[in-house]
This record gives C-alpha cells, sequence and structure tokens, in this order.
C-alpha cells in the first residue's frame, strides 16, 4: 500500500509538471563543482554551484543519470554516467593512488559502454578527450580544488558556452531511455504495479531521513543470500520481494522529492521524518504542516487553523465533507534501513475533523501572552528530559501523531509521560497541562461516555478526588506566598511536596493543613485570609478523607486541578477574591 501510494504520486506529479521531477533513468542530485571543457576537451575552468555561508552552503540540484548503487568488494568498478566523485571523475585519491586510477578507469569505461561511438556527441567526445589525456593539473592547480581536496563532492562536465551539462544533453537522455525502453533480464510480476517488469534487484537510497546515513538508506532492503535465512527458495535481495524497475524507480523519486530540503510535504515529528501527499492536487498539501507547525520552533499557523474552523462560516468548501484519498507516512532510520515509524492513509475529511477536535481537546485556560493552538513539537518537547527534542521517547511522537490523524484514545503513555516530567521539576506548564487535558477528556469520551469531562478552566463542581485534591493544593500555595510578601520563596510547597501530594496525599495532606494555620495566620490582610479559608472548606467539603494512592488518571486530575486553580487566581475578577 505505501509503494503503491508512493507510485501514484510519482505519476500525478510527473503529469502535472508543476514539481521538477526526473524522468525514468534520472534523478535529482547535488552537483557542487562543474569542470568546464571547450570542444577539444581542454580544461576552461571550474565552477562552484554552492550557495550560502558557512555550513549552511548547499550545491545547486541538477537532474543528472541515476546513481549506481555500490555494494561490496568490487564497488569501485560501478561508476555514474558523466558525474561522480573526484575518484571516479580525476583518479584521485588520498590515501590509495592505486584505487584511484581503478575507479577513474571505470568512469571511462562505463562512458564507452553507453556510447561506444564518444562522436556522435561533441560534449560526450570533449569529456572523452579530456578523460583520456589524463593530465589534470589543471584542475588540482584550481583555486577550487583544495576545497575538493578536503571535503570531496560530486563532479560533473559543461561544454563552453552551454547551459546543460554534458549528461543533460538530448543524445545522453535518449540513450538512457532507449536502454529502459529496452528492458534486461527476466521479466515477472511486480507486487507494486501488478505488471510484468524486469525486477530491481537494488533499490535505490532514500535519502533526507533525520538521523539516518547521509549516503542514505532503504526501506525495501534485504542482504546478500549467505544462509538460507536472507532468502527464499534460493533467491538473492531484491528478487524476495519483486518490485519492477519502473515502481521503483516511481516509489524511491517520490519519497526522496518529497524528504527534499525546503519541501513543503515534509514535517519532523520526534525522531520520525514524516512526509505527506494527497491522491490528486490539493490545497491541504500546502496547509497540512501549518496545521501542526511547520517546523520545530513554529506554532501553527494561526491564519490555516482559522480556515480549518471558520469554512463553513465563510461559504467556503468545507474540508469534512472532502473524499479525496490522503496520506501521511512517519520515517525513522534504523541502522541501514529506514522504518516505517507510522503509516496513515484516509481522507482529508477525516484529517481535518480529526485535527480540528485535537485542538479542541487540547484547549485550557492561558495566559494572555500564550499561543491559543500548540504545535505538536511543542507538546511533546514538554515530555522530554530538559526539554531537549532529542529526549522524546523514540515511539511517542509516532503514536501521537496516528493518534491526532485517526481521532483515537491518546496512547497511555503519553499521559505518564508527561507526569513523570511534572513530577521530576515540578512544574505544571501550558503545554503539560493541555496534553494531560486532552487525554482524560478523550478517554471520557470513548471509554466512559457517564463520566464528566475534564474542562478548560476551573470547573467548581468537578468531585473528582484528583481534581479537588490538586485545587487544594494550588490554595495551599497560594496561603503561603500571600504569607511570604513582600518577600519570594525560595521553595514553596510545591517544590518539596508535589510528587507525594499528588501520588499518596494522605501521607501529606494533614501536614500541609497545619502549615496553612501558620500562613494565614501571618496574613495582614483579614479579607485575603477569610476568602483562603472559606476557599479551603468549600474544596474540603468534597472530599471524604484523603486518599491513600492516586491512579494515573487521577494523578492527570491533581495536575489540572491545581493548574486551574491557580489559573484562576491569576483572572481578573469583579469580587474580593484573592487575585
Amino acid at each position: 500500500m505505501i509503494l503503491q501510494a508512493l507510485a501514484a504520486y510519482y505519476q500525478r506529479i510527473a503529469q502535472e509538471g508543476k514539481t521538477q521531477v526526473a524522468q525514468e533513468g534520472f534523478q535529482k542530485k547535488e552537483i557542487p563543482f562543474i569542470i568546464v571543457l571547450d570542444n577539444e576537451g581542454h580544461f576552461r575552468g571550474l565552477q562552484d554551484t554552492r550557495e550560502g555561508e558557512g555550513k549552511s552552503k548547499r550545491a545547486r540540484l541538477f537532474t543528472v543519470p541515476h546513481e549506481i548503487k555500490r555494494s561490496g568488494k568490487n564497488a569501485w568498478m560501478s561508476a555514474n554516467l558523466l558525474w561522480d566523485n573526484e575518484g571516479y571523475v580525476l583518479g584521485y585519491s588520498k590515501k590509495d593512488t592505486e584505487k584511484g586510477k581503478n575507479q577513474n578507469q571505470s568512469f571511462i569505461s562505463r562512458i564507452k559502454e553507453v556510447f561506444p561511438d564518444p562522436s556522435v556527441d561533441e560534449g560526450i567526445a570533449a569529456v572523452v578527450r579530456f578523460l583520456e589525456r589524463g593530465d589534470f593539473s589543471p584542475v588540482f592547480s584550481n583555486s577550487l580544488w583544495p576545497e575538493i581536496e578536503k571535503k570531496g563532492g560530486n563532479i560533473s562536465f559543461q561544454l563552453e558556452g552551454d547551459t546543460v551539462l554534458v549528461c543533460q544533453r538530448e543524445s545522453v537522455i535518449d540513450a538512457i531511455t532507449n536502454v529502459k525502453s529496452e528492458g534486461k533480464g527476466d521479466r515477472q510480476i511486480c507486487l507494486v504495479s501488478g505488471e510484468l517488469d524486469e525486477i530491481a534487484r537494488l533499490h535505490t537510497a532514500i535519502k533526507g531521513v533525520w538521523g539516518a546515513q547521509p549516503s542514505g538508506a532503504n526501506i525495501v532492503a534485504i542482504n546478500t543470500l549467505v544462509s538460507p535465512a536472507f532468502g527464499s527458495y534460493g533467491k538473492e535481495q531484491g528478487y524476495n520481494a519483486p518490485v519492477g524497475k519502473k515502481a521503483e524507480f516511481a516509489y524511491t523519486t517520490a519519497l526522496n522529492t518529497l524528504l527534499t530540503r525546503g519541501s513543503r510535504q515534509r514535517i519532523q515529528v520526534g525522531d520520525a521524518s514524516t512526509v505527506f501527499w494527497a491522491a490528486q492536487a490539493h490545497q491541504i498539501e500546502e496547509v497540512f504542516a501549518d496545521f501542526l507547525g511547520r517546523t520545530g520552533e513554529a506554532e501553527p499557523d494561526s491564519e490555516a487553523i482559522k480556515a480549518l474552523y471558520a469554512a463553513p462560516k465563510t461559504g467556503a468548501p468545507p474540508l469534512d465533507d472532502d473524499l479525496t484519498p490522503f496520506y501521511v507516512l512517519g520515517l525513522a532510520p534504523n541502522a541501514a534501513r529506514i522504518a516505517i515509524r507510522f503509516w496513515y492513509a484516509g481522507i482529508v475529511g477525516e484529517v481535518a475533523k480529526h485535527i480540528r477536535q485535537h485542538f479542541d481537546d487540547c484547549a485550557i485556560v492561558r495566559a494572555s501572552w500564550e499561543p491559543e493552538h500548540l504545535s505538536l513539537f511543542r507538546l511533546l518537547v514538554s515530555t522530554a528530559v530538559q526539554g531537549k527534542a532529542e529526549n522524546i521517547q523514540p515511539n511517542l511522537a509516532g503514536e501521537v501523531m496516528k493518534v491526532i490523524l485517526a481521532g483515537t484514545p491518546y496512547p497511555q503513555t503519553l499521559l505518564a509521560s508527561v507526569i513523570r516530567r511534572v513530577r521530576a521539576e515540578r512544574e505544571i506548564t501550558y503545554q503539560r497541562a493541555a496534553l494531560i487535558k486532552a487525554v482524560l477528556a478523550r478517554d471520557a469520551r470513548f471509554y466512559r461516555g457517564n463520566e464528566k469531562e475534564v474542562g478548560m478552566s476551573l470547573d467548581q463542581s468537578n468531585t473528582n478526588p484528583g481534581y479537588l485534591l490538586g485545587r487544594l493544593f494550588a490554595v495551599l500555595e497560594r496561603a503561603q506566598e500571600e504569607a511570604a510578601k513582600p518577600s519570594k520563596l525560595n521553595r514553596t510547597i510545591r517544590d518539596s511536596f508535589y510528587g507525594a501530594a499528588s501520588s499518596t496525599p494522605v501521607a501529606v495532606f494533614s501536614h500541609l493543613l497545619k502549615l496553612k494555620n501558620h500562613h494565614i495566620s501571618k496574613l495582614e490582610s483579614r479579607g485575603l485570609a477569610i476568602n483562603l479559608e472559606k476557599k479551603i472548606g468549600e474544596i474540603m467539603a468534597g472530599l471524604n478523607g484523603f486518599s491513600p494512592h492516586l491512579s494515573l488518571p487521577d494523578q492527570g486530575r491533581f495536575a489540572v486541578g491545581y493548574y486551574h486553580q491557580r489559573q484562576d487566581f491569576f483572572t481578573r475578577k469583579d469580587n474580593n477574591e484573592p487575585q
């Protein structure tokens, strides 16, 4: 299903022509350096296609003949056509001169294999003359050579005064297209297309997955047959799962296009590089990332969110009724391969409805300066140690993404992760409170239809023991803070007792109530003292003693109750309640 959807996406964008995508037999590749030759194959200069500064400097993308996949001891024998690294193009190797010479000979042989008569094209003829002459000293003395020598990089050729690379000339395109159309080897039924095709033994590497090898990794890969465990019926590598060369090219090209830098159809979700696309051209491909936060630092795009909620009001076609197929794929590194972290195949209407429900579930009272809608990154990073993205639990991000897309209950591991961070850091932030509230509200809706959902703001009618104890803890802390004024406390009861109060209330609340008497007796404002005592009494009236232990969901309600009560203290009121 995944490979079929990707192959169909390639066919779609190739037909639309809006996205520059390579045709079969070619691919997009960064070529940082270009050797410029005259018609006789003499060196005329070295071009640097890179742009930017420092580490952000990136080479220009060119459409070049498809990369050869090298593997095994004799990998040096496989050269790319009319482009490659400095070892193949110039025979240069820092450590092994003989290896460089062999690579260069392989590069020349590859050109002659495809063009037995190089004179059919003046560009190919010039390259062959340059290579057979074997004098690369003008390149080595060029001012750009030290950078190539130090960092390496792909090199290709261009005729002086020409606007395309030699490997992009019509004769090269025709030669590769003819080879593809003739086909070689046995033809079998392709598992992706269901049609007869030559089977791909090795699949093109997928690049751009965060954390994977820079040279790329594979979704479909089977080790060389060295024992029966690696194959079936004596088949080797890709022949164990036959995918035709046309389908292999289509799905790998589509995926590499989606993962390319600057793509608007990818976001990072935890350790999962996430790409998304529709079965046909659709606006959701432009705004999906804006719903959840396009980059780690960015919050969801407010205009995109407004459109998600307000389409019916403005007369625009509601996304909820859209039946266009929509796909989301999360990829994570796994040694030399790529793991499928999550896969969603649905329709645009479902996605829009479920994302809106996610925002509704996360909605909670907040400070005026905080964003109304939180990005997925902000929510996930609030569960991580030290608030660092690399510390987000590996599987958690993918599980949460699947839940948002499918509209199912949030994983309990999410609730456990948030509560663990709250107890460790003794801080209930807006993001953490929103996550806890979302998990509890959705659980109540799915599993306990008669149970009252946790609300957005302070709910004085909520009689859940965990929620009441959280409110009580917030009031007791408030009393301590007011008693210490004008000084600022270095350590509050939250710093000392939050963990025990939220898990084993009976162990600490009796002590905290005794401390409360001391704190309230120090208040200069008797009106404030009376209001605090009144609020404590109202909360205590709903409790039937202190629980010996709170379950994980009730620990979540404790956190939300505490957060709601604290927010309520700082909400402007017209009465004499404590501010």
